[in-house]
């Protein structure tokens, strides 16, 4: 009997294990490098092609942009909010279903971090630009011109609120959850590239390492750029409108292009120069000043009615939750669903890379429950609190003392909305400072972090890639937005990003159907274990990272039987196998009659821990760990299997021993 023709039967139980891993066994990753040059220059060529045309002709490029939009809405705005609402379904059936109790990581793994430590990243993950240039103008543009109420009433307050609710609530967060998820899941609990690409294998198997893999990531990065683009351009404009009005500066598009020019000198800076401490340290003190900004306005402001209108606003928020998930204006056509909520849709679809990989690499060791649960409440429930203490607050301002003025600056300029309204509070001159430099820091982190999610992902997943990468990156950002804002304003920023979000859109109905494929299998396929690692052990875990001895007993007590399991199988369908102990780990080595052999080895590596963010320090001044590895002939990546138990690692073997005989 050959090996080549693969085990008939290796044992009951390692058969289902066989079956249970199927949908994965075509997958074969690629070997890890700086660059996956198909992807980078791929992307590069579409981005740089629009750019051009957005050079060689500003009024034309306008148009054409504005066209597109308008094509894309006609056709396909239902495909936005059907989306939207099904991938907050995906999640939530997720969650709350079997699979809610699998782990983002192997079965007995601990989370990396506190859980209080994690929701407060989740909280800092829900702030940026957008929150303070819409914070304000928002509700005032509803309230002044809302949808379906009269303008400038109480009614119109109310469907303001429920709007900015609508938007800036659990839709947006299930766009990122799902991503963030299928990132989490594939590359913490199954081993593989944290990729888009990744979160398709048990769709499209080994398939996914050619044509189709890179076009996901291609068009991943698109979506990422133009995303991160339209956010620049709704924060240069803001900083130019605050500038203006503190300084006279003059609020033109040129002004507004060297203002992109020197925040983004600023985020190229903390990636040449590694101002990494300094920077996080910046960010950090940044979310300290936003929150007492918000904690000013609300002791300032009519206090007792911002309390009393947050519970409201959520109430209504809960009424019309079905209706305004759900609604496209069929009967009723208007111009006010592109500008608002297809935008809104479209540019969390297009942020969902840049903020799903930051989440994924916060959450290992977290249950699906837990993840979703966070990633959907503890964001929003900030943001709620934020947009009623401001959007309230402008509110009631305007229709008291500032007897309309608020809603007259929104609707001749966005941009001014935060420092009309700050006129209305004491402190104007340093309120407005404040947010003209939150605004800045917003943008220095962003590009910067953006930059290194695009270099990331066109690089296969590669976690410490050469600074010019990220650097080209950066670049290209700032040039994005600076050439769409001469083409045509935010307009054109708008209309850029709901396109570049449609092709995306249909590859994360793809994640959701890979997710709820591959989770569905390990939740028929899980053992029950009777024991786990010792408490010391698990302790050991959440206290410090693993040291080399903790993963050669790991290999010890966990590997060394399993791959007896494995061998015993072997031996029983008449194959030749041997289990060795070598210099660098444990190894299976198994040889047909024909002499065709498949070898499985288990071995202690350090590596520097991961990242976090763009503000993490390089990779070799990180402090290290130790992780449990396996490589075998199939493919050439080593793999993390740290924590996994018998079981897995008996799974793991005949998965791959599959994709060998197969590939």
């Amino acid at each position: 009997m050959h090996l080549k023709q693969g085990p008939r039967r290796i044992g009951q139980g390692l058969s289902a294990a066989v079956e249970t891993l199927g949908q994965m066994s075509h997958y074969r990753t690629m070997p890890r490098t700086k660059m996956n040059p198909r992807v980078f220059w791929g992307a590069s060529l579409i981005i740089g092609l629009l750019l051009a045309v957005a050079i060689a002709a500003p009024g034309e490029s306008d148009r054409l942009f504005q066209a597109a939009q308008g094509w894309v809405i006609e056709t396909f705005g239902w495909f936005y909010v059907a989306s939207v609402a099904g991938f907050l379904m995906v999640v939530l059936f997720l969650a709350l279903g079997p699979t809610g109790a699998l782990k983002l990581g192997p079965d007995d793994s601990e989370p990396d971090f506190p859980y209080l430590s994690w929701l407060a990243m989740l909280f800092a993950a829900g702030m940026g630009i957008g929150l303070m240039y819409f914070a304000v103008a928002e509700p005032i543009q509803h309230y002044a011109s809302p949808p379906e109420a009269r303008t400038q009433t109480f009614d119109a307050a109310r469907e303001a609120m429920v709007i900015t609710f609508t938007h800036w609530g659990v839709h947006a967060w299930a766009i990122y959850a799902l991503v963030g998820l299928s990132l989490a899941y594939f590359a913490h609990r199954k081993g593989l590239p944290l990729t888009l690409r990744s979160g398709l294998a048990p769709l499209l198997g080994k398939r996914i390492d050619g044509p189709i893999g890179d076009a996901v990531d291609v068009f991943a990065i698109c979506g990422t750029l133009f995303g991160i683009a339209t956010s620049l351009g709704l924060g240069v404009s803001q900083i130019n409108a605050g500038l203006n009005y503190l300084t006279g500066l003059p609020n033109t598009p040129w002004m507004q292009v060297g203002l992109i020019v020197l925040v983004m000198a600023g985020a190229t800076a903390s990636v040449l120069t590694g101002l990494d401490k300094g920077v996080r340290r910046l960010s950090e003190l940044n979310l300290v000043l936003a929150v007492l900004l918000m904690l000013f306005v609300l002791a300032f402001g009519p206090t007792a009615f911002l309390l009393k209108a947050l519970v409201q606003n959520f109430g209504l928020y809960l009424d019309h939750f079905f209706v305004r998930t759900f609604n496209l204006y069929a009967y009723e056509p208007r111009g006010w669903m592109a500008n608002w909520t297809l935008f809104y849709w479209a540019w969390w679809i297009a942020w969902s890379p840049f903020v799903g990989m930051f989440i994924a690499r916060i959450s290992r060791g977290r249950t699906v429950r837990e993840f979703v649960i966070g990633v959907l409440l503890v964001p929003t429930g900030f943001t709620f609190l934020w947009m009623t203490v401001f959007g309230n607050t402008a509110i009631s301002l305007d229709m008291g003392v500032a007897a309309g003025a608020i809603s007259n600056a929104v609707t001749a300029d966005l941009s001014t909305a935060l420092f009309r309204f700050f006129e209305e509070l004491p402190g104007t001159a340093i309120t407005s400072t404040l947010a003209v430099t939150l605004v800045a820091v917003f943008f220095v982190t962003s590009a910067d972090s953006g930059s290194l999610v695009i270099d990331t992902i066109a690089s296969g997943g590669a976690d410490d890639t050469p600074r010019w990468q990220r650097v080209y990156w950066c670049s290209l950002e700032g040039l994005a937005a600076a050439l769409l804002l001469l083409a045509g304003g935010l307009g054109a920023l708008q209309a850029a990003t709901l396109v570049a979000a449609l092709p995306f859109a249909v590859i994360m109905i793809l994640l959701a159907a890979g997710l709820v494929r591959q989770m569905n299998a390990d939740v028929a396929g899980r053992t029950v274990e009777t024991e786990g690692p010792p408490l010391a052990e698990k302790l050991k875990r959440i206290l410090s990272p693993a040291t080399r001895r903790d993963i050669e007993r790991q290999i010890d007590q966990v590997g060394a039987p399993a791959l007896e399991t494995v061998r015993q199988g072997l031996a029983a369908e008449g194959l030749e196998a041997e289990v060795s102990r070598e210099a660098t780990g444990l190894s299976l080595l198994a040889t047909s009659g024909a002499g065709t052999a498949f070898h499985y080895h288990l071995e202690a590596r350090e590596r520097p821990r991961p990242a976090l963010t763009a503000l993490e320090a390089p990779e070799r001044h990180r402090a290290k760990e130790w992780r449990m590895t396996a490589r075998s002939d199939d493919v050439a990546r080593v793999r993390d299997v740290t924590g996994f138990t018998q079981t897995q690692i008996v799974n793991d073997v005949l998965d791959h021993l599959h994709r060998w005989r197969t590939v």
